[in-house]
């Protein structure tokens, strides 16, 4: 029998083996995939809390919703939200790892002597790099997934903390120009919706009748949409459609959508607009930054590509 072979010092050698392998798996995977990740900040949640106060205060003294902080207030909450959320998958499967790790010594390591009995060839239960190098091919996929994680965790922390800066940086750069908005809100005046009008003010109603005549007609032109927080609820927007049913518009529809954006903005100042989307695209006359891009909401409808919004003040 193989017992007779055994010499007595050969379980502690065994055991020491299995228990290098373990420490070698861990730190092959430690050294794969990174120190663990911290979690968001505390500090950057209460940065874009605080910006999101800011943001509201600018609104209450511009007289109407700031569609550019809000879109990229929403971007840096979803940057910080991945971030953590990569952070968990990240713990989980380096729980996994250690688990499977901790059974497989359990299930073969438990007892070395045993072990060394019930191999044919004992001399490898005695290589610790043998060992290591078994334990790190069953485990590869999953080491390669917490590699990933952790690139990702990293990246998306990294984005999160861009986002912040570009709000930081916006919210700055509209502070600058109070003096001139201040202006624009003296030259137009607040207007109550009409009843007679749809549910519309007057400024928006003209700027709607002007553009359906000069552009008209349109599949369809939204505009009051009761219990909207936003502009439409109020009655100072309205949407004017280039297609139907959620579907892209033809280059067509897309030209023509492109001149009556452009007609806006070259009338936006004498017809009281005060804001423009079209094609994921804002141009806010409160701003004077002209077009910028926005965060992709998801569907053709919420990045208006099939239609002309247009908020007045």
């Amino acid at each position: 029998m193989l017992c007779r072979v055994v010499p007595r010092w050969r379980p502690r050698r065994t055991g020491l083996a299995l228990a290098s392998a373990i420490g070698a798996l861990t730190m092959f995977t430690g050294s794969t995939a990174g120190a663990a990740p911290a979690a968001a900040a505390p500090g950057d949640i209460a940065k874009v809390n605080r910006l999101t106060k800011q943001i509201q205060q600018l609104e209450r003294q511009y007289r109407g919703e700031l569609e550019e902080l809000r879109d990229t207030r929403n971007d840096a909450k979803r940057a910080l939200q991945k971030a953590d959320a990569l952070r968990d998958d990240l713990a989980a499967a380096r729980g996994v790892v250690a688990q499977l790790a901790a059974a497989r010594y359990i299930s073969n390591g438990i007892e070395p002597s045993v072990a060394i009995l019930a191999t044919d060839d004992p001399s490898t239960m005695l290589s610790g790099a043998t060992m290591a190098d078994h334990l790190s091919q069953n485990h590869a996929a999953k080491v390669q997934q917490i590699q990933a994680l952790v690139t990702a965790q990293e990246k998306a922390q990294q984005e999160a903390g861009a986002r912040i800066d570009k709000l930081e940086k916006a919210i700055k750069d509209l502070n600058a120009q109070k003096a001139r908005v201040q202006q624009l809100l003296k030259k137009y005046k607040p207007e109550s919706p009409s009843i007679g009008m749809g549910g519309i003010t007057p400024r928006m109603a003209r700027v709607k009748a002007e553009i359906d005549t000069e552009f008209g007609p349109f599949p369809i032109i939204g505009c009051m949409r009761a219990g909207d927080p936003g502009e439409h609820g109020k009655g100072r927007a309205c949407d004017f459609m280039e297609s139907t049913a959620g579907s892209m518009p033809s280059s067509a529809r897309m030209a023509h959508g492109d001149q009556v954006s452009n007609y806006l903005i070259r009338n936006g100042s004498r017809m009281g607009v005060m804001y423009i989307i079209w094609r994921q695209r804002i141009y806010d006359f409160r701003t004077g930054a002209g077009w910028k891009m926005m965060g992709d909401r998801g569907s053709i409808t919420q990045n208006h590509y099939d239609h002309v919004h247009v908020s007045v003040f």
